[in-house]
């Protein structure tokens, strides 16, 4: 059992680069890593990793010790989870990051029934709409919308989404609807401060433009800007996963429906492909089981 302690503690401090990453998710001090990373050098008579007080590396033998305990351990997993009393049977810790909006109304409640389901799980879910260091921060998993700037982390599709400009019928009635983008400079934009602008086609059938119209008021929360548009303050770009119910009851409309760009991607990405641990994969399953089903307008 020893062993197989010594092998996990050098494997998570191998991916996250730190003795405190790796003892926060092995739940103990960094300490006990230390002693067990010691232990596990001592027995194979080579140094594993370049330790420092900020940052661990692989050694030439770490390097090449490191593939085969990784598949050590996932296939220990699996095998115990193959044999389990009632089948597959996941343990462990999974850290997960979501965008605020969209991982409050649709991963937190996925959470909770994968945990129900999986109770031997347990999870952090971590909502922020900054762009997040998976590796370093020791996230397992991320849930990210739009396009994959890097190209180390490993992606699956999950769904399709589109964006929409939105208003209230009270602000239609009173002000009129945009045919076209360029008449955005005519209305009353709500705008959100950390967004670079409107991804819409200039024309219907047209190319693709990003624009950035300009308005009285903005707000670094989208939630904001979505009642602020359902109050008639003017028009919003939002997500049809967040606005779709507003447009099916009829409290906002659709404008520029002809010019809404494509839909972008919601994805789950992690930071490596080979031996995930059996509980990511799980949960990984599980989400791509939900958002095969729509739950919002994807066209």
């Amino acid at each position: 059992m020893d062993r197989f302690k010594e092998l996990s503690a050098f494997v998570h401090a191998a991916q996250r680069g730190s003795l405190t990453l790796a003892a926060r998710i092995e739940g103990v001090t960094p300490a006990v890593i230390s002693r067990r990373l010691d232990g596990l050098e001592q027995r194979l008579g080579v140094k594993l990793l370049l330790r420092s007080t900020r940052r661990v590396s692989l050694t030439f033998e770490g390097a090449a010790f490191f593939e085969d305990a990784q598949r050590i351990l996932v296939e220990l997993a699996d095998s115990e989870a193959a044999v389990s009393l009632g089948g597959i049977k996941a343990s462990g810790h999974i850290r997960i990051s979501a965008p605020a909006g969209f991982g409050r109304r649709h991963v937190a409640p996925l959470v909770t029934q994968f945990v129900e389901e999986h109770p031997e799980v347990s999870v952090r879910l971590d909502l922020s709409d900054r762009m997040v260091d998976l590796q370093n921060e020791g996230v397992d998993l991320a849930i990210r919308i739009g396009e994959l700037n890097d190209s180390s982390l490993v992606s699956i599709r999950l769904a399709s989404m589109r964006r929409a400009v939105v208003a209230s019928p009270s602000y239609v009635e009173r002000y009129g609807a945009p045919e076209l983008p360029e008449q955005l400079r005519d209305h009353r934009c709500l705008g959100l401060t950390q967004q670079r602008g409107w991804t819409l086609l200039e024309r219907p059938g047209g190319s693709v433009v990003t624009i950035r119209p300009e308005g009285p008021i903005t707000s670094n929360d989208g939630a904001v800007l979505r009642d602020w548009a359902l109050a008639g303050q003017g028009l919003a770009w939002r997500s049809i996963w967040e606005i779709g119910d507003d447009i099916a009851a009829g409290r906002l409309v659709e404008v520029l429906r002809d010019c809404a760009a494509p839909p972008v991607g919601v994805y789950a990405v992690f930071p490596q492909r080979r031996f995930l641990p059996l509980r990511v994969r799980l949960f990984v399953d599980a989400i791509k089981h939900h958002f095969a089903t729509p739950i919002w307008q994807p066209r």
